[in-house]
């Protein structure tokens, strides 16, 4: 009598038990219909041609703007005209050279007006180049361009013919590449590739490098045949604002060949590396 007493509440709390933890378990699935019977891949093919059907909504002016709040649009509807200019590199140098590199543009997606620019005033001497060249897009990351460039500086002025393309390679680097000829049958390859390191959502490491070829000598302007410059550069800006950077950086460069042996013997060193500090912005 006892162990009846004992063992009647501990089975009543079982029964409670298990009752409550079936009611924790899902309702049992409702048996498939005949038409599921039939064809089981029926459900998938619906699922997967309503999300095929789905379109993304066409992209607005509003939708560029808000995207790209820093391009300059002319109007607001169709293929708007747009334009930018920006100053990658303005700079002194260690040995107080004033260097710069910068481009503009103006057009449409279709197609655009670019200008570029580069050049450094030292020792009371300026060497630049200026071009100017029409660009077309490949796809959404690659422009070819073609157009005439104008260098001026040390020596006699030289027009080129040019043809290149610029845009963003895999893993994010930026690459230009660019292939000139010019009268007597002098030809010229320029290339340069740069990274954008984002240590902080405002402070950026850019490395850079550059090679210059050159498809016979110049010995007027002190230009040999061959790969005849190279450069590379280390700069660290800080974007107070994202159109205005200050930066501090190293830069090295080196003649080559017989590029070396004319600076050589106009004094000037064949091999140059030091400080810069600059300031990067665009409008």
């Amino acid at each position: 009598m006892m162990r009846a007493l004992v063992l009647a509440p501990m089975l009543l709390w079982a029964g409670a038990a298990a009752a409550q933890d079936h009611s924790h378990h899902h309702a049992p699935e409702a048996p498939p219909t005949a038409a599921q019977e039939a064809d089981p891949h029926a459900a998938h093919r619906a699922q997967a041609a309503t999300a095929s059907a789905y379109r993304p909504p066409a992209l607005t002016d509003a939708d560029r703007a808000a995207a790209f709040p820093f391009l300059h649009v002319a109007h607001d509807h169709g293929d708007p005209l747009m334009w930018m200019v920006q100053a990658d590199r303005f700079e002194r140098t260690q040995d107080d050279a004033l260097a710069w590199e910068g481009k503009a543009w103006i057009g449409h997606d279709r197609g655009r007006l670019w200008l570029r620019s580069e050049g450094e005033r030292a020792h009371g001497k300026t060497e630049s180049s200026l071009e100017a060249l029409w660009g077309k897009p490949l796809d959404a990351w690659w422009d070819v361009l073609a157009g005439v460039r104008h260098d001026d500086g040390d020596g006699p002025a030289r027009d080129w013919l040019a043809v290149g393309v610029q845009g963003l390679a895999p893993y994010k680097f930026e690459v230009q590449a660019t292939a000139y000829l010019g009268s007597g049958g002098r030809s010229m390859l320029q290339a340069e590739v740069e990274y954008e390191l984002l240590l902080t959502n405002r402070l950026i490491l850019q490395p850079r490098i550059e090679a210059v070829l050159n498809g016979r000598d110049d010995d007027a302007r002190g230009i040999g045949a061959g790969l005849s410059e190279t450069s590379a550069g280390l700069r660290l800006r800080y974007e107070v604002r994202r159109e205005f950077a200050p930066y501090v950086g190293y830069e090295w460069s080196n003649r080559h060949g017989r590029t070396a042996e004319h600076a050589r013997n106009a004094g000037e060193a064949a091999r140059d590396r030091g400080w810069v500090a600059g300031l990067r912005f665009w409008f």
